[in-house]
């Protein structure tokens, strides 16, 4: 595995509580930051991909966990992380979206004011009773759990220290709410945050994939102020790379290399954005390599439904989500035949996700595991700018992983769900 070299963070002992954990992505990227964490997952797939990968776990409900046994969590615990569901939020322009906006934000105003929990949830429970989606207060709960930790005995009232927070581009309202809440009102202990938020693009920090996300980053007053990570690559441009490989001049548009000589410089100090070519072509753990290949994508580009976006296997990839496994991958024969190959196999898929190769995907749904997960090196890059670190280096997740072994996998479950070979009656019911 890659190391980083000797650094300090902000923090003496970083600790995260990775909320809506998934399959991993963040904890990956503390596990090779050397920052160890705790996730909480529902899913009970998603739980065992994790005991297998070797990840300490809560096969529990966040609400639950919060409400129920929040004074049982590692009380040194002092960075705060998640990605909340975000499906009611992907309509953001329509009236259901508006509506769920104003609502949400409506609620962090109350938390912040100090509205008791059993009233807030009361509240919660009515807007469900005249058709509220109930996935709404999810966001919330990152928020909730800042405030648990400042009435949390066993922590001894001690706020968090950083919070990191990331979704979908439609959640960025929700985030800029929180950051104006935590900045300028605090918690109802008086605890107050520095916040940064942005939409941030994933491949300009290394991964092999076009996908736009909405972060915030919070430091509790005193820490100083918290900056974006830096991007490391250069952002994607389709027209841009259309041109270089033969586009039409009449079908393109100026690029930076038209730019003023000083952003052109800017561009010329980064990297160039890293290729499906350059995570799958070669053999790596159990990945034989791929050779030339062009891939369909089955769902719409442009906004239009029945158009299929194409890219090479020379072009990052684009948003991979649950539905990868149904990509159409065409092999290269020479310049004028393909045929269609292999589907991405749930290794490639987490390589495009920027999993490191041999992450051992388990239970079902693995693809959509796979698109609903946090790219670990971007999460590198979140974690490393939230705590002051360094970048972190461009080959960190290169390595294969390495899984748990069976008897770690039973001691993590023991830990996670009760029991070392099954789920118990603490764990979520599957609806």
């Amino acid at each position: 595995m890659t190391s980083t070299p000797p650094h300090h963070s902000i923090l003496d002992k970083p600790f995260v509580l990775d909320l809506f954990a998934g399959p991993g992505g963040l904890d990956v990227a503390g596990h090779r930051l050397g920052i160890p964490s705790l996730g909480l997952e529902w899913d009970r797939s998603a739980c065992l991909t994790r005991y297998a990968a070797g990840l300490d776990t809560l096969h529990a409900d966040v609400s639950a966990i919060r409400r129920e046994s929040f004074e049982s969590l590692p009380p040194e615990i002092n960075v705060l992380a998640g990605g909340p569901p975000c499906q009611t939020y992907s309509v953001a322009g329509r009236g259901a979206g508006r509506k769920a906006l104003e609502d949400v934000k409506r609620y962090i105003d109350r938390l912040t004011d100090g509205v008791p929990e059993t009233t807030v949830d009361e509240q919660l429970e009515e807007s469900e009773k005249r058709g509220s989606d109930p996935r709404t207060a999810l966001v919330l709960e990152p928020l909730r759990y800042a405030i648990q930790a400042t009435r949390s005995p066993n922590r001894g009232h001690r706020p968090f220290d950083v919070i990191v927070l990331e979704q979908v581009p439609a959640v960025v309202e929700v985030w800029r709410h929180y950051a104006r809440a935590l900045q300028e009102k605090g918690l109802p202990d008086g605890t107050k945050y520095r916040v940064v938020v942005a939409v941030l693009a994933t491949e300009t920090y290394g991964v092999p994939q076009t996908r736009s996300r909405a972060v915030l980053i919070a430091r509790r007053e005193g820490l100083g102020t918290p900056s974006l990570p830096a991007p490391t690559h250069r952002g994607y441009e389709a027209r841009e790379w259309k041109r270089r490989n033969g586009l039409p001049e009449a079908l393109r548009q100026p690029t930076l290399d038209e730019a003023p000589e000083a952003e052109r410089r800017n561009r010329d100090e980064l990297a160039p954005w890293m290729s499906m070519r350059d995570v799958l072509a070669a053999p790596v753990g159990t990945h034989p390599g791929r050779g030339p290949f062009l891939v369909r994508s089955n769902y719409g580009s442009s906004g239009i439904p029945g158009r299929r976006g194409v890219r090479t296997d020379q072009q990052p990839a684009t948003t991979v989500t649950g539905r990868i496994s149904r990509f159409v991958v065409f092999e290269h024969l020479d310049d004028d035949v393909v045929y269609e190959g292999s589907r991405f196999s749930m290794n490639e898929a987490g390589m495009l996700q920027s999993f490191p190769p041999d992450y051992p995907w388990s239970g079902t749904a693995r693809a959509q595991q796979v698109g609903n997960a946090v790219p670990p090196l971007f999460g590198a890059h979140l974690l490393s700018a939230a705590l002051g670190l360094p970048a972190p280096a461009p080959d960190l997740m290169r390595e294969p992983w390495v899984p748990a072994t069976e008897e770690q996998r039973a001691k993590l479950r023991s830990h996670g769900c009760g029991a070392a070979d099954d789920c118990t009656a603490r764990c979520p019911r599957p609806e």
